[in-house]
């Protein structure tokens, strides 16, 4: 068998060597998981429910454990680390609290002997390609939901959050979750290809769009229940009643936290031009006072770039931003030292001809350009394939709404932004995905309606 050899982006080095998958590793995992689901799915919720306590009461008990195994492998500074996991806590025990209610038979007619019912019956196998950026987060968002509505799962992580995918797997299963209920795929791209072409009941992936698009044509004919959460370009105006220092400072930290890896980062700023200068000032007075470092100093603000490849694509986009003729302000620069670094980037004086304010950075890149006012800042915000976040800063909680209403975003926030709830839908448009995690509905989504039409003899 193979080996997946894992690295710490930081410091280069080898971490550890796991026994990766091959075609038919994969394709007995699925036969395994097609067998034991039905067994699962009569298991009454209650023991599901049970089991996903315990996995909330092992991530409580081994947190510090886990945090530092997320940040040696993705880079992520510890206390992000932290955050993800504690943050984790509170979507465990919304679709705790939830899933009774969400898939409870519903009585919608009743009258003259005929009853009509709709039941939430599980997918079946649920395959899970994951994404490394936050994966507990985005693990758990499926993984929990899908187990506690009576389906397998079968969940490749990342390659590059493999030990986390692998301690996610310890726990469930030390939490009672049976073996073949839920399996982990362990490799790279071929692994999750191997997957594809098992007889799976739903896909629900995380990543590019690239890679999107090639899931949905691999699958589009099988007609298997298919969810795509890609990338986003996202945009925040920030009008010229707003106050530009508070405004810069909550959009540096949406911008450059987790090392502006996350699907939600701010990745896009519009500025009124009555603030744009003090704006700016502020912005990258809060960016320059942003710590890089080891990922296990609690000090560290700035991670490591978890995928080495990725460096490229932000150096291609600052020399293009300098060619036309942005202003770079900090940054635009790899950082020394072994391991994967890259310093975070201010640029203004930009425009939508170049590639930061058009592609999907996926790091510490972020440009400002300033506007005459709101029509000018939604025609931009728009001006865009993506549609999973967008953000208005101002006082006014009416213009806000006005202009959110006009903005195509799957969510949007009114002074505030990279913000995630479990009570909210998780979705996008354009080329940001298809589906949706979280809310009820995200737990909806792991089952299919049964109409069930009931006639009195």
């Amino acid at each position: 068998m193979s080996e997946l050899a894992i690295h710490n982006p930081a410091t280069g080095e080898r971490i550890a060597a796991v026994p990766a998958d091959d075609g038919a590793c994969v394709a007995a995992k699925a036969g395994r998981a097609r067998a034991a689901q039905p067994a699962w799915a009569a298991t009454p919720l209650a023991v599901r429910v049970a089991c996903i306590e315990r996995l909330r009461a092992g991530v409580v008990r081994e947190l510090e454990s886990l945090a530092a195994t997320m940040t040696r492998e993705t880079g992520k500074p510890i206390r992000m680390s932290r955050n993800e996991l504690n943050g984790l806590l509170p979507r465990l025990d919304f679709f705790l609290q939830q899933v009774q209610a969400a898939t409870a038979t519903e009585t919608v007619h009743d009258e003259g002997g005929m009853r009509e019912q709709i039941e939430h019956v599980p997918l079946g196998v649920v395959a899970n390609i994951s994404a490394w950026n936050y994966p507990w987060f985005v693990g758990c968002n499926v993984i929990v939901p899908a187990l506690l509505t009576g389906n397998a799962v079968l969940y490749k992580p990342s390659e590059y959050a493999t030990l986390t995918g692998l301690e996610i797997a310890r726990l469930l299963h030390e939490a009672g979750v049976p073996q073949d209920v839920f399996i982990a795929l362990v490799g790279e791209g071929a692994v999750g290809a191997a997957l594809l072409e098992q007889p799976i009941d739903g896909l629900f992936f995380t990543g590019s769009h690239a890679t999107g698009v090639r899931i949905a044509q691999s699958l589009g004919k099988r007609f298997v229940k298919l969810q795509l959460e890609l990338g986003g370009k996202d945009p925040t105006y920030v009008c010229d009643d707003a106050d530009p220092k508070a405004a810069a400072e909550s959009l540096a930290d949406g911008a450059m936290y987790n090392t502006g890896q996350s699907c939600c980062s701010v990745e896009r700023i519009y500025v009124h031009e009555k603030i744009h200068d003090a704006f700016v000032d502020a912005f990258v007075q809060a960016v320059e006072g942003m710590k890089a470092g080891d990922p296990m100093s609690e000090e560290t603000y700035i991670g490591a770039i978890t995928r080495a490849g990725q460096i490229a694509v932000l150096e291609a986009q600052v020399t293009d931003a300098l060619a036309q003729g942005a202003s770079l302000h900090t940054g635009g620069r790899r950082l020394p030292g072994p391991g994967n670094w890259y310093a975070p980037t201010v640029f203004s004086n930009v425009d939508q001809r170049m590639e930061l304010m058009k592609e999907e950075s996926f790091g510490p890149v972020i440009g400002i350009q300033k506007v005459s006012g709101d029509d000018e800042a939604v025609r931009l915000m728009n001006d865009t394939r993506y549609g999973l976040t967008a953000g208005v800063y101002t006082p006014d909680e009416e213009r806000a709404r006005r202009l959110l209403a006009r903005v195509n975003a799957g969510s949007v926030y009114w002074n505030c932004c990279d913000r995630v709830s479990p009570r909210l839908p998780w979705s996008g448009c354009g080329d940001s995905g298809v589906g949706l995690t979280l809310s009820t509905y995200g737990i909806q989504a792991f089952t299919r309606p049964k109409a069930w039409h009931l006639r009195q003899s």
